[in-house]
């Protein structure tokens, strides 16, 4: 096996493959954010050295996807912003403004499924460090959609990133996988991205029935889903953890005088 970072902007007939190869990876609504169905053309036509695979070039077979924007941060925690949607709008108002970013901001990495449980995840992150590194940015963030918040939708987001295991370690295994790599948890947020949908909508995404107004558990979500029958709408606000990595620069070698050989020929032993 040889696998290689592939980028967008080097192979993008790669990417026609994922949609097969990631079906069901990510929960059906999830494909419906507010602002990534804005934005999710841009993504790939302004930002293509942000989107790369992991591609084994000796079985032609793609392993995993990330996704990821350059963006502004000062930080601090407060800056970090409220969440996925809020990190897409800033870092495209950025580029239209002509804003220098500063820190890469992650916005998805999956697995394909016939390759999970491999270690392919850390690879994946590394790779987003990388990348960072290349750009000359100082941070990767990750808005962490943590892996077992399903199970527990009632309990609120900052109480959850707070849960540990007996060892110290953080008790989400995405959560823990992140803090393993270097990565420290900054921040909860409540609303990094909504999804808003029409109740039949909603009904087919889940495989529920949503018989009256209120607020609903249903499979797959982290937090409740708000229906609205009179105004024929459902909204869910998906959470999500700030994890941040520092990047550590490249440093240019550099040659002392001193340790340069000498040009000059060694005396002769007479």
């Amino acid at each position: 096996m040889a696998v290689e970072c592939v980028r967008h902007s080097q192979r993008p007939e790669l990417w026609d493959r994922l949609d097969e190869l990631f079906a069901g990876v990510v929960p059906e609504y999830n494909l419906h954010g507010d602002i990534g169905d804005a934005y999710w053309a841009r993504l790939f036509a302004e930002f293509p050295d942000y989107q790369f695979v992991l591609y084994d070039t000796e079985r032609d077979d793609i392993l995993g996807t990330g996704r990821s924007l350059p963006r502004t941060w000062d930080g601090t925690p407060q800056g970090l912003g409220a969440g996925l949607d809020d990190s897409i709008a800033a870092a495209f108002a950025a580029r239209d403004s002509g804003a220098r970013p500063d820190v890469l901001c992650a916005l998805g990495i999956e697995v394909a499924p016939a390759h999970q449980r491999r270690g392919y995840s850390a690879l994946l992150l590394a790779q987003l460090v990388e990348l960072a590194r290349h750009h000359g940015l100082t941070h990767v963030i990750v808005p962490v959609r943590p892996t077992w918040k399903d199970r527990y939708p009632l309990v609120p987001i900052d109480r959850y990133a707070r849960w540990t295991r007996g060892d110290g370690a953080p008790f989400d295994p995405w959560i823990r996988a992140q803090v393993r790599a270097g990565g420290t948890v900054a921040a909860a947020t409540a609303h990094s991205s909504r999804i808003t949908g029409t109740v039949a909508e909603w009904e087919s995404w889940t495989g529920m029935r949503f018989p009256e107004d209120g607020e609903y558990v249903f499979p797959g979500g982290l937090a409740q889903l708000t229906v609205d029958r009179s105004r024929d709408r459902g909204v869910y606000w998906e959470p999500s953890v700030w994890v941040t990595h520092s990047v550590t620069p490249t440093v240019p070698r550099t040659v002392t005088r001193d340790a340069r050989p000498d040009p000059r020929p060694a005396p002769r032993r007479t």
